[in-house]
């Protein structure tokens, strides 16, 4: 379960779920992206196919796998699109040396959505399943974009429901549910010619199993100063998040645009998060165009964590998962992407390739790495930290 931190990374959200858990792929879903993003409400998605091979390689973790969308239309008020994606997993990070053994799995999900025109509004309704070993998902989501003021403005709703069960390698008597709601917000406006400026807010609330069965907290052995134990961590049964983000971008005369976002998340687990992102893209010709980016993140532990807890059972709710420490991180990014209009293929519209390249430092204020080779007492290991890098590689093509 801990690859999920990881997988949001490859798809780019990194910063907007650092702070959350669970395995729900509401961050995945294609039609719900548009509330992050400056698309065009009334306009129905081009009939494309894009293929994906997406890697993600750091902390101890592979994650790789294809994903291919297919979309079509039915008509001029009707889109049809299905989405197959799959991350193969091989995990030996730090969490999992420090107590148990390096593992592999797969993941699959698999997605169907329509949209529907309707003068200047467009609907999305869609399901995404997502199956593992140890776990499975249902997602139903549904978003509404209306545009006003001569398309000048834009207002999204969304809303998604997930119902996940979580089990457990080894035990088929384990299982666990899990409850997750959604609810998104979005503002676009054109200020100027050149600007685009949005606002988004999401609330999403979680019930029921939040944390993952195998992970463990450690506590100080009571009869060796010197040594510590383990056991198993335990969340609180329901948790609401809050998220605000801003965002901008401008387009500079000679053939080049300028971005900015900033977004604030908190939730009622005590986890507070800052993400700024810079990005620029720049047209070199009809074809290529050159982008980059860099982005920093900040968040605060959550009020049940610790690295080291005093003794067992020393408060109600525990929790070690280096994700709901305080921590840091920064991303650069830069990519590629080549353009080819009215193509000479039968068939084909537009051809669109882009090569993408993250790379990402993490730095934990107060989760220490216990597998740093050496002799240190409970509590004086050296934090932790690791780099990934994070390759995405697709096709579009139009038709």
């Amino acid at each position: 379960m801990e690859q999920k931190a990881a997988r949001e990374v490859v798809v780019g959200v990194t910063d907007r779920n650092q702070a959350c858990h669970g395995k729900v792929a509401l961050w995945l879903l294609p039609a719900m992206a548009g509330l992050c993003s400056f698309a065009q409400a009334a306009t129905l998605p081009v009939d494309n196919v894009d293929v994906l091979y997406h890697r993600y390689d750091g902390g101890g973790m592979v994650i790789d796998g294809p994903s291919v969308l297919v979309r079509k239309s039915a008509g001029p008020q009707v889109s049809l699109s299905g989405q197959y994606y799959v991350d193969s997993v091989s995990a030996a990070s730090v969490d999992v040396l420090a107590t148990a053994s390096a593992y592999t799995e797969e993941r699959t999900e698999y997605t169907l959505g329509v949209d529907y025109l309707y003068e200047r509004a467009i609907m999305s309704l869609g399901f995404t399943n997502s199956s593992e070993n140890d776990y499975e998902a249902n997602t139903l989501y549904f978003t509404v974009s209306q545009e006003f003021f001569g398309g000048m403005s834009t207002v999204t709703l969304g809303y998604a429901g997930g119902w996940d069960e979580v089990g457990k390698v080894g035990n088929d008597s384990f299982s666990e549910d899990a409850d997750r709601r959604n609810f998104q917000l979005g503002l676009s406006q054109v200020l100027t010619r050149n600007t685009l400026v949005g606002l988004d807010l999401e609330v999403v609330t979680d019930e029921g199993f939040l944390q993952n069965p195998y992970r463990q907290n450690r506590y100080l052995d009571p009869n060796d100063a010197t040594s510590f134990l383990y056991q198993p961590e335990r969340y609180p049964e329901t948790r609401t998040s809050t998220s605000v983000a801003a965002r901008a971008i401008y387009h500079l005369p000679y053939r080049a645009s300028i971005r900015g976002e900033y977004r604030y998340f908190t939730d009622t687990w005590g986890i507070n998060a800052h993400t700024v992102e810079l990005g620029y893209a720049h047209g070199l010709n009809d074809r290529w165009t050159l982008e980059g980016s860099v982005r920093y993140y900040r968040q605060g532990e959550a009020d049940f964590y610790s690295d080291l807890f005093p003794y067992e059972n020393s408060q109600t709710h525990l929790a070690r998962d280096k994700e709901l420490s305080s921590l840091s991180g920064t991303t650069l990014a830069t990519g590629a992407v080549f353009e080819w209009k009215q193509t000479s293929l039968p068939g084909i519209k537009r051809l669109q390739f882009s090569l993408l390249l993250d790379w990402l430092n993490f730095d934990y204020d107060n989760f220490r790495d216990v597998t740093a080779p050496g002799n240190y007492l409970p509590g004086e290991e050296p934090l932790y930290s690791f780099d990934a890098l994070v390759t995405r590689a697709s096709l579009i093509l139009e038709y």
